[in-house]
């Protein structure tokens, strides 16, 4: 049974992967069960939640989150990985730009659009990553994906440097956004650093770094900042049990439900406000079914 059992909303540090930070909390932890909600580029620091213990059999609800990002883009030039990262691959001199016409660019990657992603993603094509299928000099193609972006606001323009505030739903990348803005501006743009400043209710602010997460840990207090797993759940109808009942959903047995919930998931909850399972609702048995039922915490 894992020492922590929750959520870590780390402020990851430029120069490290997604994977390096689940590595690095496998280590201080000494704890197997790591996972990571979302991915972060390396040149990326900011939100990066690591699921520990029970928490990495529900990281598809924390990716479900809504994301706000703070991106540089550096105009002027085309690189590989559609950041300062990679190589240059084209210059174009950058015209004289108004705020205005730089906010007219953007207006049409606002809303339900289609996006390709970068070559050098986390995406994967029969089961291996695009990057690595492009560094070891195959063909890529990816096809262009539905993102949502509900909002993009220009925080500073001072050419050649511009620094957005985007907030979009998951598999929105801020990367390709860049990259297609300087195609529609004439003159490339490449991103220059990015902050995931929220996912969904986690936010940067009180996002914990490396080191004070590994003195919490050697302290005793980092218990103080493992969120439950009720935080992934919000999305979820709350189904509040009592013991008897917890008992039939760790047996795998079906818990009625006359009346129709607001939504077909939900968790069971007990009365410390713990959560118990995830459950699908089963309308023709009018009933929730126990989908992933959470390990007893030790007492």
């Amino acid at each position: 049974m894992s020492t922590y059992n929750g959520i870590l909303n780390i402020n990851k540090p430029a120069g490290w992967t997604s994977h390096d930070v689940v590595a690095w909390v496998r280590r201080v932890l000494h704890e197997q069960r790591v996972g990571h909600a979302g991915t972060l580029d390396p040149l990326a620091t900011g939100v990066l939640l690591v699921c520990v213990g029970q928490a990495t059999r529900i990281v598809e609800y924390l990716m479900a989150g809504r994301k706000v990002y703070r991106a540089e883009a550096l105009l002027g030039i085309i690189t590989d990985t559609y950041d300062t990262d990679g190589e240059i691959v084209a210059t174009s001199p950058v015209p004289e730009l108004t705020q205005a016409e730089i906010e007219g660019a953007l207006a049409p990657f606002i809303g339900d659009t289609l996006q390709t992603p970068p070559i050098y993603s986390a995406l994967k094509q029969d089961g291996v990553p695009l990057h690595r299928r492009a560094r070891r000099g195959e063909e890529v193609r990816p096809e262009p994906r539905p993102v949502r972006i509900h909002s993009i606001e220009v925080i500073a323009w001072q050419s050649p440097r511009l620094t957005l505030e985007v907030t979009c739903d998951p598999g929105t990348y801020i990367r390709s956004l860049v990259y297609d803005l300087g195609q529609a501006l004439g003159c490339g743009a490449a991103m220059s650093g990015l902050i995931r400043a929220a996912s969904g209710q986690f936010t940067v602010a009180d996002a914990i770094g490396l080191d004070a997460l590994a003195e919490a840990h050697r302290g005793g207090t980092l218990d103080r900042s493992v969120h439950p797993l009720t935080d992934a759940l919000h999305a979820l109808v709350p189904v509040p049990v009592d013991p008897d009942t917890e008992q039939r959903i760790r047996n795998g047995q079906f818990i009625p439900c006359p009346a129709r919930p607001s939504g077909d998931t939900g968790y069971a909850v007990d009365a410390d406000g713990a959560a118990i399972a995830i459950l699908i609702y089963d309308a023709g048995r009018a009933a929730w079914r126990p989908e992933k039922v959470f390990a007893k915490a030790a007492a």
